[in-house]
């Protein structure tokens, strides 16, 4: 029996909408992180690029368990002395849910050029509308 490996040329993109309403913001970054990097497909090579396309509608209803609203912080710092910001995710799920979503995923990818590609093919939306309908996503199913 031999083991199949894709290239890059031979990849099948497909195009998923995951739901993020009254799911917790982890879970649902890991399946779509996984969708992202191809590892539900039964093909997967982890040298290529194999990953799919995901549309996740309501991001601002998905929710952090516990006290993660008001303990859990954004943390970047500019370079200069000084130059902490934080911001805590109560405000981010406010005012950039979104964001929340993006970050969530990104830190659930390879940091490399595959991780980088992968992420350019996520697209997150507060509501449920998305400019994507000529695409034909498919509903994930957990």
């Amino acid at each position: 029996m031999s083991t199949t490996l894709v290239r890059k040329e031979d990849v099948q993109r497909k195009w998923y909408i995951v739901d993020a309403a009254n799911q917790p913001l982890g879970r649902t970054a890991v399946t779509v992180a996984n969708i992202l990097r191809g590892k539900v497909k039964a093909d997967f090579t982890p040298n290529v690029d194999c990953g799919d396309y995901v549309i996740v509608i309501n991001a601002d209803k998905a929710v952090l368990t516990g006290k993660k609203l008001d303990q859990k912080y954004y943390r970047h710092h500019s370079g200069w002395i000084g130059g902490l910001k934080e911001t805590k995710y109560k405000t981010i799920m406010a005012e950039r849910p979104e964001f929340a979503m993006e970050l969530a995923v990104k830190g659930m990818l390879p940091k490399n050029t595959i991780g980088r590609a992968a992420l350019g093919r996520l697209k997150v939306f507060k509501g449920t509308e998305h400019p994507h309908a000529a695409q034909k996503p498919e509903a994930w199913q957990d």
